[in-house]
């Protein structure tokens, strides 16, 4: 095939996939129920690249800051008084297995307080293997009692709708659901929102499932449910094998298969559009809110967010 030939194969690939990709329209009204009052991640290099969020996200939308060992505390305190400066509530991640001690974890929290006015915060684990110090998990941040002391009023722990080999390492979930329980009964005796915010992962399905699953043994914590960004097909599939996705990447792997699908970046429409639905049928359903990985860069993520959320979730500067 000429280079000619090969360039309208591509450019009519490429416009029969936006067609093919487009919203349903009868479910349109129900996808942007659904992402309403969406929460999106971000990290302070990454921060560093936009000029201004609010070109990018709607007033009010929570923006959690991922805290990557190595990472300095300052960096991380700068970050978030620059985005409650620019009008947005700020969720840092506390990860236990890198705070050394008590005394470290009271510093972070007096200076997210005192210098960004922050009063939310994710507690989990980590992804580190061996701790730095006294903690290992976000059960025994919460024990602390620091976050209450210091004035925290929301506080977000970790959920797995596909399992956590870390935590479960036979593939099960005995340590995962123990630990939701705790949580669960933690939520019922402090003053904190808490909710869960979970892993992503790419199928409905098995979201559906753990969701109700989750509500019939008991476990009232709201789901932030998780869900990758639009991104290219390569770098969705490395970070879903570093964190861990279970089953539904196979997904993935199957779009990876199709030499007609190889070449165009992924994006969340399928999944976020079969939960929208389903909410839409069973209100009742526990899926609260959708919190987004922006794997392919947060103003393609945003941009996806507002051409399928319309008018309620478009940032200031775009209405």
């Amino acid at each position: 095939m000429t280079p000619h030939k090969l360039w309208e194969a591509a450019m009519a690939l490429l416009s029969f996939k936006k067609r093919d990709t487009a919203p349903d329209r009868p479910a349109a009204a129900e996808v942007e129920a659904f992402l309403q009052g969406y929460s999106i991640e971000v990290m302070p290099r990454t921060a560093e690249k936009v000029e201004s969020f609010r070109d990018l996200l709607a007033p009010g939308t929570r923006v959690y800051i991922a805290h990557i060992d190595g990472t300095l505390i300052e960096d991380m305190v700068a970050t978030a008084r620059r985005l409650a400066d620019e009008g947005y509530p700020v969720m840092p991640h506390f990860p236990a297995r890198i705070i050394k001690d008590r005394a470290t974890l009271e510093n972070w929290l007096a200076m997210y307080r005192g210098e960004a006015g922050v009063d939310q915060a994710l507690l989990l684990a980590g992804g580190v293997t061996t701790p730095v110090g006294d903690f290992d998990s976000s059960i025994q941040l919460l024990e602390t009692g620091l976050f209450d002391k210091a004035g925290f009023k929301r506080l977000h722990v970790a959920g797995h709708p596909e399992g956590n080999r870390d935590i479960d390492p036979d593939g099960g979930s005995a340590n995962v659901d123990a630990a939701l329980r705790w949580k669960n009964k933690f939520n019922e005796t402090t003053d904190a929102e808490m909710a869960l915010a979970t892993q992503f992962a790419f199928e409905a399905g098995p979201i559906i499932a753990w969701a109700d699953a989750l509500r019939e043994a008991g476990i009232t914590l709201p789901i932030h449910i998780g869900i990758a960004g639009p991104a290219k097909l390569q770098t969705l599939i490395k970070f879903a094998i570093a964190c861990g996705v279970g089953p539904s990447l196979k997904v993935l792997q199957k779009r990876a298969m199709d030499v007609s699908k190889l070449l165009l970046p992924y994006e969340p429409t399928d999944v976020v559009t079969e939960l929208a639905l389903h909410k839409a049928r069973h209100p009742e359903f526990n899926i609260e809110q959708v919190h987004f990985f922006p794997l392919g860069g947060i103003k393609a993520n945003a941009t996806w967010a507002i051409d399928h959320g319309g008018a309620a979730t478009r940032p200031a500067s775009q209405t």
